[in-house]
């Protein structure tokens, strides 16, 4: 694939759908989920005359949810997620912290 061919499939890909969820409708309630994303890209080419040309590009995405916009009626209100895993890791790591800050004592 050459790099213009693959910067062209970044650009179709990186879009608000990547962010933004197909809304759902239930009950007068539409829920839209949002998700946090990061990424990049790099890529080269090599264009001297004593070699053939060379080129290379990747690019990576990362994406984890954030969380939903809820409509009801005219209001809209924002719900984060919530990933118990991190909030209990987060959890963890401050009691052993202070363990060790206190067993100093």
């Amino acid at each position: 694939m050459k790099l213009g061919q693959l910067a062209a499939t970044a650009r179709e890909l990186f879009t608000a759908k990547l962010v933004y969820g197909d809304p759902v409708e239930r009950d007068g309630v539409v829920v839209i989920p949002a998700a946090a994303v990061f990424g990049g890209g790099g890529g080269g080419a090599d264009d001297t005359a004593a070699l053939p040309v060379r080129e290379g590009a990747g690019f990576g995405v990362f994406a984890r949810p954030a969380g939903a916009f809820v409509v009801r009626r005219d209001a809209v209100t924002w719900v984060p997620a919530v990933d118990r895993t991190r909030l209990g890791l987060a959890a963890a790591v401050t009691v052993v912290a202070l363990a060790k800050i206190l067993s100093r004592r």
